[in-house]
């Protein structure tokens, strides 16, 4: 499957060579007589039709996504080998949750969702070819390719997959994430659609970290085992994978097309998604009993599934005088569980969760005296779970090179799946509990501005804070705070330019006022790059070239449990309090970014003993290379 899906990309732009304009026979001119469109033509549209294009230039935040994720990481703490999980170095809540999630959420960072696919309108085939090297053997690649068959019909296709060993043992990680997408309108412009498929498998092994012994071996930066490969982990035979598809539809029927009198339109819409996840976790012995007894010695396998439908219909009318005004009912079924009951001496566990849920809400939009106000707000009027969400925001442009922008937001939902119901081999691991709904508050404050500085803050308070930590006997549970959690985030981040030199800086403070045994953050998170730049070779070579470092305060790290694919509390060991410097070497050749990085260059004169999690390594020193490549044809 995966080398069928690398093939039709690589094949689609040769048999859509000749194609020139949108919807227009082979283009028959030479290359002389062809005038080429503006990169602002290849247009990328975001679900909530936010639209942008395809960005070709080279610059320090392009540096800052060149990785597994292809997203900023500055809040995420990377695990060491490609493709396995992050330990969070600061909260990041969804403030528009509605229902549970599935879990085993330490797999979900590459899961891509119905926010992280875009649509496309490209006035030629646009392809784009991203690679980057991995410790040891592998390689990761993401390719892509869109064409507009006509100027009304855009189709995608895409796949990112990962190979990759790691330098420790029992730790190779191989995943693959497939998506189509297509984006129609009918010629009299009624008629919109936009609807994707996607296909994910995201494959770790699971070492369960160093052994007593080697844990020891590699705090003592002991000469011997700079061999990674010799160092003992708790695990040789686990492994847990993460599977997904979804199948989504966002279309709508516009009534009557805004004029230029009133600006009157309205819009019928219907949005449709059906997902279904998987997640495995198999370990063919039980050597010891980390996770505690099971009732089996060998061939442990758990295996969970979630199907969810998703209906929501809407209204939307727009008007100068009133702004757009949209009304939204949905309804939505789910069966998250098992294809078994467990019934011990004291308690029996159902095998399954099922029910449908009814829900009715609204948006929105307008400008009043140069505020930009929006509202979205959701109830779930009837079902299984109650829920709601109100989320409400005014910008202004104070002038073109600031903005300023407050709001708030108020969130209840049942926790995610896996604590309410779950099921394992392991005797510990199973469970059934009628948690209460998690409510959230919170108020934040941004201001964007080229000469200042951007800074955002957020204040935010939770209660039922729903999270996993170890009991008396240090086995895993989940658990519901009985106190309330409050937090303030402050995230502050300037470029300074001095022509061929630049100096970029993010800072972050974080302080948990209340519930800091359910809630742990490091305080300080700093990352500042300094660098060269220029142009070369008669402009044909922009090269930029320098040293980040980045570095956070030691805090209570949340240790990780495979078995769930989850991190859980813990507050007994404290971690961080190291710094990281990376040197990269980077330039832009027509179209093609190349990538060069020295990783954790420090760690050549130090040393390397530092953790991302209790017993889990934090990368070593490590040459990675890479490219983004665009081809325009």
């Amino acid at each position: 499957m995966k080398k069928f899906c690398l093939l039709l990309i690589f094949i689609f732009p040769t048999v859509f060579y000749g194609q020139k304009t949108l919807g227009g026979p082979p283009d028959t001119k030479t290359k002389s007589d062809t005038v080429k469109p503006p990169i602002t033509a290849y247009k990328i549209i975001s679900v909530e039709n936010d639209t942008t294009y395809v960005d070709t230039t080279l610059n320090i935040q392009k540096d800052y996504k060149f990785n597994y994720l292809r997203k900023d990481n500055f809040e995420l703490l990377s695990f060491s080998n490609t493709g396995q999980t992050y330990n969070r170095l600061g909260a990041e809540l969804d403030y528009q949750k509605l229902y549970p999630d599935f879990g085993a959420q330490a797999r979900h960072y590459n899961f891509m969702e119905v926010k992280d696919i875009h649509y496309y309108h490209v006035p030629t085939p646009f392809t784009e070819l991203y690679f980057k090297t991995v410790p040891e053997q592998g390689q990761q690649l993401d390719a892509f390719f869109t064409i507009n068959t006509s100027e009304r019909l855009n189709v995608s296709i895409a796949y990112k997959g990962v190979r990759a060993l790691g330098s420790y043992q029992h730790i190779l990680s191989s995943t693959g994430n497939f998506r189509m997408g297509m984006n129609y309108n009918t010629l009299d412009e009624k008629y919109f659609l936009k609807t994707h498929f996607v296909s994910q498998d995201l494959l770790n092994e699971e070492n369960g970290g160093f052994s007593d012994l080697a844990l020891q071996q590699y705090l003592d930066k002991e000469e011997e085992f700079e061999d990674r490969s010799i160092l003992d982990m708790n695990f040789e035979d686990a492994e847990s994978t993460l599977y997904g598809k979804r199948f989504y539809v966002n279309h709508y029927y516009q009534l009557r097309a805004a004029d230029s009198v009133s600006g009157n339109s309205i819009k019928l819409g219907h949005i449709f998604n059906h997902s279904y996840k998987k997640f495995v976790f198999s370990q063919q012995q039980a050597k010891n009993e980390i996770f505690g007894p099971s009732f089996q010695s060998a061939n442990i396998k758990d295996n969970v599934r979630l199907s969810e439908f998703y209906n929501e219909a809407y209204v939307k009318y727009a008007n100068k005088t009133l702004g757009e005004i949209k009304a939204k009912a949905a309804v939505k079924t789910f069966e998250y569980g098992y294809k078994t009951f467990f019934v011990s001496n004291t308690d029996t566990i159902n095998n399954k969760l099922t029910g449908v849920n009814y829900s009715l809400g609204g948006e929105y939009a307008k400008t009043i005296g140069g505020f930009n106000i929006k509202a979205d707000a959701m109830l779930n009027l009837a079902g299984d779970f109650t829920g709601s969400y109100l989320a409400a925001s005014a910008s202004y442009a104070l002038d073109e090179e600031n903005m300023l922008e407050f709001g708030v937001n108020q969130n209840s939902h049942r926790p995610n799946y896996n604590f309410l119901l779950y099921q394992s081999d392991y005797i510990n691991y199973n469970w059934q509990n009628d948690f209460d709904n998690v409510n959230t508050q919170s108020i934040y404050g941004k201001l964007n501005s080229e000469k200042l500085f951007d800074v955002e803050g957020r204040l935010t308070q939770i209660q039922n804070y729903t999270y996993f930590a170890q009991n008396q006997d240090t086995l895993v549970k989940p658990y519901q705070a009985g106190d309330q959690v409050r937090y303030i985030k402050l995230k502050a981040s300037k470029n300074f330019d001095f022509g061929y030199f630049a100096i970029d800086n993010t800072l972050m403070y974080q302080k948990v006022l209340d519930g800091g045994s359910y809630l742990n953050l490091p305080e300080f998170v700093t990352r500042n790059s300094i660098y060269y730049k220029d142009e070369w070779f008669d402009k044909a070579l922009y090269l930029q070239t320098g040293f980040t470092f980045k570095y956070f305060t030691k805090y209570n790290m949340n240790a990780y449990d495979p078995v769930l694919a989850e991190f859980y509390v813990q507050n007994s060991q404290e971690l961080g309090n190291y710094p990281v410097v990376d040197f990269f070497l980077n330039g832009k050749v027509s179209q093609t970014r190349i990538f060069f990085k020295l990783e954790h260059l420090n760690a050549l004169i130090t040393g390397n003993n530092n953790l991302v999690a209790p017993g889990y390594p934090y990368t070593d020193f490590s040459v990675r290379f890479g490219l983004v490549w665009n081809f325009f044809l």
